[in-house]
């Protein structure tokens, strides 16, 4: 994108004076750099630069207003870039932030936690309860008397 945005500015065409072209080139110039470096932010700010000097070039006779339209075209195309990538950027941070609150989150609880209590020892089971018949009627039986 900054390339058209930088094609746009340059003086080959008619409509753009050369010291005019010069100066936004610069601009196109902090657009693209900035960009480069994965910084939407400055870049969006150096972009708000060029559309200032496009305004005062066009103000001052240095742009036909063909040439400054098809500028902020590109312009705009460029500006809804950066906003995207800032967009992205920002939800990148918000979903790590949850994230990483998710986690404190489980280790907090996991810390709190109160030890497990000991399992009561098993109920006796029916084994025992045939054993416990038999000693009852012990002697009680035929041939017992």
């Amino acid at each position: 994108m900054a390339a058209a945005l930088l094609s746009g500015c340059a003086t080959t065409e008619a409509g753009l004076e050369r010291e005019a072209a010069r100066q936004l080139q610069a601009r196109v110039l902090e657009v693209t750099q900035a960009s480069s470096e994965n910084d939407p932010a400055a870049a969006l700010r150096a972009l708000e630069g060029l559309e200032a000097e496009l305004e005062a070039a066009q103000s001052e006779g240095q742009i036909s207003e063909d040439r400054r339209r098809s500028i902020t075209t590109i312009a705009t195309a460029v500006r809804a870039e950066l906003n995207g990538a800032i967009a992205a950027a920002e939800k990148a941070a918000a979903d790590k932030a949850a994230e990483e609150a998710r986690i404190a989150a489980e280790q907090a609880a996991a810390a709190t936690r109160p030890p497990a209590a000991e399992a009561p020892a098993p109920a006796p089971g029916p084994e025992a309860e045939k054993d416990d018949d038999k000693k009852d009627n012990e002697g009680k039986g035929k041939g017992n008397d």
